[in-house]
C-alpha cells in the first residue's frame, strides 16, 4: 500500500550541512555524515540531499561525498547536484543512491531526464522545480528559478512539471523560494494544483515548521512525499540545532488520513 513519505531535505554548501532561508544566508549546522546517522537511528523514510554549490559554480557531482552519503545512509536516498549528463547518474545509482534530481539541466534540455531514465530507470529519475511569486505590482503566478534563485524563467510551473514529466521523471519536487526556511507553512493551493495534474508520485518542501503542517499537507492532499529541512534541523522558537524525526507513533497519526482518503 502506498503511503506519504516523511523527507528530511539537507543542504551541502562548501562540504558542510547548511539551512537556508528564501535561497540565502546559509547558516552552517554541521557535518551532513553525522545527520545521516541520526537519520538512520530515528529511521526516516527517505532522505533528500541537494548540493547547493554544484551547479551555481558549475561543478560536476561531489562523488566523494556521494559514496560516503550512500555508504552511511541505511534509506532510500535522492541526490542532486551538477548532474548534467545520463553517464553521471548511472556512476551516482552505482554508488548505491537510489534517486537522482536534476533541476536546472533538465529545464535546459528536458531530454536529459530521457536519457536518465534509459540509463537507470524512470523511478530513479527526480526533477526539482523551484519557485516563487512572481514580483511587481500586477504580476501573478509563479516563476521557475534556478541557480539558487539566480536565474528565473518564463515558463508556468505546472506546464513545465508536465513536460519534464513526459520527458521521462519519475517524480516531481516542487520547492518554493519563498517560503524556503520560513516555517510558516506549504503553499498548500499551488502544491493541489501539482498533485492533481501530475500522473508521476510529487514531493512538496518549502515552509514546513511543525509536525501540523506536515498534516494539513497530507490530509489535503493524501499519498504525497512531505519534504523539509528547517524541521529536522532546528528546534523551537530560537532555531537551536537538534536533529530531529517524528516518532513512529507521531508518523503513524500523520499518514492515518492518506489512508482514509
Amino acid at each position: 500500500m502506498l503511503r506519504p513519505r516523511i523527507i528530511p531535505c539537507l543542504l551541502v554548501h562548501r562540504g558542510g550541512l547548511v539551512k537556508t532561508q528564501g535561497f540565502e544566508s546559509p547558516t552552517y549546522l554541521g557535518d551532513p555524515i553525522n545527520a545521516v546517522r541520526i537519520f538512520n537511528e530515528k529511521e526516516a523514510d527517505e532522505l533528500m540531499v541537494l548540493d547547493i554549490d554544484a551547479t551555481a559554480n558549475k561543478s560536476t557531482p561531489n562523488f566523494t561525498l556521494i559514496a560516503k552519503l550512500a555508504a552511511e545512509c541505511r534509506m532510500p536516498l535522492c541526490y542532486g547536484g551538477g548532474v548534467t549528463t545520463a553517464e553521471q547518474a548511472v556512476r551516482i545509482v552505482d554508488m548505491g543512491v537510489e534517486k537522482v534530481a536534476v533541476s536546472a539541466a533538465a529545464i535546459a534540455d528536458p531530454s536529459l531526464l530521457t536519457k536518465m531514465a534509459d540509463a537507470v530507470g524512470r523511478q530513479s529519475v527526480v526533477a526539482v522545480i523551484d519557485v516563487r511569486k512572481r514580483k511587481g505590482l500586477f504580476a501573478k503566478g509563479y516563476e521557475v528559478r534556478t541557480h539558487n534563485n539566480k536565474i528565473g524563467y518564463n515558463i508556468e510551473p505546472l506546464a513545465l512539471a508536465k513536460q519534464l514529466q513526459d520527458a521521462g521523471a519519475g517524480e516531481i519536487v516542487l520547492n518554493s523560494v519563498d517560503r524556503d526556511g520560513q516555517m510558516q507553512g506549504y503553499d498548500l493551493d499551488l502544491a493541489a494544483q501539482f498533485k492533481q495534474a501530475l500522473k508521476v508520485p510529487v514531493t512538496f518542501l518549502g515552509g514546513a515548521g511543525s509536525l501540523d503542517h506536515l498534516s494539513e499537507l497530507i490530509t489535503r492532499l493524501g499519498v504525497v512525499g512531505a519534504a523539509a529541512g528547517s524541521l529536522f534541523v532546528f528546534k523551537g522558537k530560537y532555531r537551536a540545532v537538534l536533529i530531529n524525526y517524528p516518532t513512529p507513533e507521531q508518523k503513524k497519526q500523520l499518514c492515518h488520513s492518506a489512508l482514509e482518503r
